[in-house]
């Protein structure tokens, strides 16, 4: 029996993370929706993969394991993972275990009132536990893409998000892509919906994230969505009934 949520997590380096993420993950769902875990292993060279297997066995939680030998980058590490889900929704953490799993109850009843066929539930970070560097890095990053996109999500780079794997199947595939989500999302006539969650300190680990990448890298990719915005139509279909005209 296939699932109905499956739990994306990009890794790469988060041995010490990843075990006690997979555990608050069960913890949070086990008793709540048939759900997996696919977990992409993006070049990992410490032991995310085997914490990750160890934990799943002792807790008897259903995991696929990708694994790219070389570094590809999230959205290449998000893109393998949701190809290989089986659940009808995808909701997308941080695999260092800064975003709380325990969000995602309150996103999957947010959900149940969406009618829009393609939508996004997006995390929002309003009390982050950053430190105050990295916290105006993302502050410019997130105003930038604000400005020029007018996507309405406040934070762009929250892990956490969840919607139809149909949905992200539809969406052009670039690196980076993940940054731009609930835009790609709104060029197809999806209904974008933000939610509040809960954001924790790093225990372990390093950010693999700086000023270059939050912000400068991904102007390249923000000229090209919007690019794609205005070169896109999403036509309403209605089907006809030959028999009625």
């Amino acid at each position: 029996m296939k699932p109905i949520l499956s739990i994306v997590l990009p890794a790469k380096n988060e041995a010490g993370n990843i075990g006690p993420l997979i555990t608050e993950i069960h913890q949070a769902l086990n008793t709540h929706i048939d759900f997996e875990i696919v977990l992409t292993d993006d070049g990992s060279d410490d032991d995310t993969a085997q914490e990750a297997i160890q934990t799943a066995k002792r807790l008897s939680c259903q995991l696929i394991l990708l694994r790219h030998p070389q570094s590809c980058g999230q959205s290449t590490a998000l893109h393998s993972a949701i190809r290989h889900a089986n659940g009808t929704l995808i909701a997308t953490l941080d695999a260092d275990g800064q975003n709380d799993p325990a969000d995602i109850l309150a996103m999957l009843d947010q959900a149940k009132g969406v009618s829009a066929t393609h939508f996004c539930i997006a995390g929002y970070r309003n009390k982050r536990k950053d430190t105050p560097w990295v916290h105006f890095q993302s502050k410019v990053a997130n105003a930038v893409r604000q400005f020029f996109l007018r996507d309405g999500v406040p934070d762009s780079g929250c892990g956490l998000k969840l919607f139809p794997k149909e949905t992200f199947l539809l969406l052009p595939y670039f690196d980076h892509m993940h940054r731009f989500l609930p835009a790609l999302i709104r060029r197809m006539d999806g209904e974008i919906l933000i939610h509040p969650v809960n954001h924790r300190e790093r225990t372990a680990g390093v950010s693999k994230y700086t000023v270059w990448n939050r912000l400068w890298v991904g102007i390249v990719d923000l000229f090209g969505v919007m690019w794609l915005r205005r070169r896109t139509r999403w036509p309403q279909v209605e089907v006809v009934n030959p028999e009625e005209l």
